[in-house]
């Protein structure tokens, strides 16, 4: 009798761990079927949040890739000097800059590259 209690916990163990692990690889392959990432956009001007956009760009997508599939965006030498009618001042001090997560991004919007679920907010505001 207490083998076969032993043999069926065994069994059991086997099945359940077959099942999780055939979940997970599933998984797995569902997320390398798909080239493409989620990125919310957010503009924002004098710390109010103006407009929101979820997008979807490819897997080596930049920055700027997402902006010009949300907006109209116009730039001068890498850098964006307006996005949806919205221009910068230059004799005002008044710049677009660019976070990601939350952080101040290193790198220009055309070299910086997204991740999947990235949330990107731009805003216009004076600097200095």
């Amino acid at each position: 009798m207490r083998k076969n209690k032993l043999t069926i916990i065994a069994g059991m163990a086997t099945i359940f761990t077959f099942l999780l692990t055939s979940e997970q690889n599933t998984q797995e392959v569902a997320a390398k079927r798909t080239n493409n990432y989620t990125v919310t956009y957010t503009l924002n001007r004098s710390g109010k949040n103006l407009k929101k956009k979820s997008i979807k760009v490819a897997k080596k997508a930049t920055v700027m890739t997402g902006l010009k599939k949300a907006w109209r965006v116009e730039s001068t030498n890498g850098f964006v000097t307006a996005i949806d009618g919205k221009k910068q001042n230059p004799a005002k001090k008044i710049y677009w800059t660019y976070t990601i997560n939350g952080k101040f991004a290193n790198k220009g919007v055309t070299q910086q590259r997204v991740a999947n679920h990235d949330k990107i907010k731009f805003t216009l505001a004076k600097i200095g």
